[in-house]
C-alpha cells in the first residue's frame, strides 16, 4: 500500500512539472508580448508621434500659426472698432491705451493659444537640428529599451523597490532623448529576475500572473490604438504625402491671403473711425 502511495505521488509529482514548465512558458510569452507592445506604444509616444509632429510643423503648422495669427488680429481689431463707437456714443474721450489694455486682457486667452503653438514650433525646429540616430543605433536603443521593460516595468514587476522604479523611469527618459549610452549603462545594472521553483504556490502565483499580464496587454494594446486616432499621428498620412501637403499648403495661402485682405479693411475703418 505504501509502496502504491509513493507511485501515486511520484505520479502526480511527473504531471505537476510539465503544468508548471506550460504556465511558466505562456506567462514568459505575454511578458514577452507585454514589452514589445510597451516598446510599440513608446516608440510612438516618444519618437514616431514627435517625428510627424515635428513634420507637420515644419510644413504646414507654420501656416495654421500665421492664419491663427491673422484671425485673432482680425478678431481684436472688429473689437477695438467696437470699443471706440462705444465711447464717440458715449461722446467720451478716446483713449487708445486704455482701449489697447482692455483688449490685452479680453484677448489673453489667443494669445496664450499663439505663443502655446509658438512653442511648438520652436521644439519642432530644435528636434530638426537634433542628432538622428543611425538605423543600426535605432535598433540597439528599442532593443536594449524592451529589455529593460521586462525587467523593471513597474507593472511586471509590483513589488520593484524605489530604486529600481527610479532607474526604471530613468531608462523611459533616455529611450526618450535617444540616448543610447544611457540604456546600455542601465542594462547593464539590471539582472534577470528569479524564476519561482515548481511548487504549488508557485503554480497559483504563476495562473495569478497569467491573468494579470493578459489584462496588461490588452491596456497597451488600448493605449496604442488611441494615440493613433488622436493628434498628431493622424498627420501621418498628410506628411508622408507630397501632393496632400502641397495640396494642404495651397488652401491655407489662400486662406491667408484672403485673411490679408479682412485685416486691411478692419484697419482702414478704425484708421477712419480715429480722424
Amino acid at each position: 500500500m505504501k509502496h502504491l502511495n509513493n507511485n501515486i505521488a511520484n505520479s502526480s509529482n511527473i504531471i505537476l512539472y510539465p503544468d508548471f514548465e506550460k504556465l511558466k512558458a505562456e506567462v514568459e510569452k505575454l511578458r514577452t508580448e507585454f514589452s514589445m507592445l510597451v516598446l510599440e506604444r513608446d516608440e510612438l509616444l516618444y519618437h514616431e508621434c514627435k517625428n510627424i509632429e515635428m513634420a507637420y510643423l515644419l510644413s504646414i503648422g507654420k501656416l495654421e500659426y500665421k492664419a491663427y495669427k491673422i484671425e485673432c488680429a482680425i478678431l481684436r481689431l472688429k473689437r477695438k472698432a467696437e470699443l471706440i463707437q462705444a465711447r464717440k456714443n458715449r461722446q467720451e474721450k478716446i483713449i487708445l491705451s486704455e482701449i489697447e489694455a482692455r483688449l490685452d486682457l479680453e484677448f489673453a486667452e489667443y494669445q496664450a493659444k499663439l505663443n502655446e503653438h509658438l512653442e511648438k514650433m520652436n521644439a519642432a525646429i530644435e528636434r530638426s537640428h537634433g542628432r538622428v540616430l543611425t538605423d543600426e543605433e535605432s535598433r540597439e536603443l528599442k532593443k536594449l529599451y524592451r529589455f529593460i521593460v521586462k525587467l523593471l516595468h513597474p507593472d511586471l514587476h509590483p513589488d520593484l523597490s524605489d530604486e529600481k522604479v527610479r532607474l526604471f523611469n530613468n531608462a523611459v527618459e533616455a529611450y526618450e532623448r535617444g540616448d543610447l549610452d544611457g540604456l546600455r549603462i542601465i542594462a547593464e545594472i539590471v539582472a534577470e529576475p528569479e524564476i519561482p521553483d515548481a511548487k504549488s504556490d508557485a503554480m497559483t502565483a504563476l495562473m495569478k500572473e497569467k491573468e494579470r499580464l493578459i489584462k496588461l496587454i490588452q491596456r497597451v494594446r488600448d493605449d496604442i490604438n488611441e494615440i493613433k486616432s488622436k493628434y498628431p499621428y493622424t498627420m501621418k498620412s498628410l506628411v508622408q504625402s507630397h501632393e496632400k501637403t502641397a495640396a494642404r499648403k495651397k488652401e491655407l495661402e489662400e486662406y491667408i491671403k484672403y485673411l490679408n485682405e479682412v485685416l486691411a479693411v478692419y484697419t482702414e475703418k478704425i484708421a477712419e473711425m480715429l480722424r
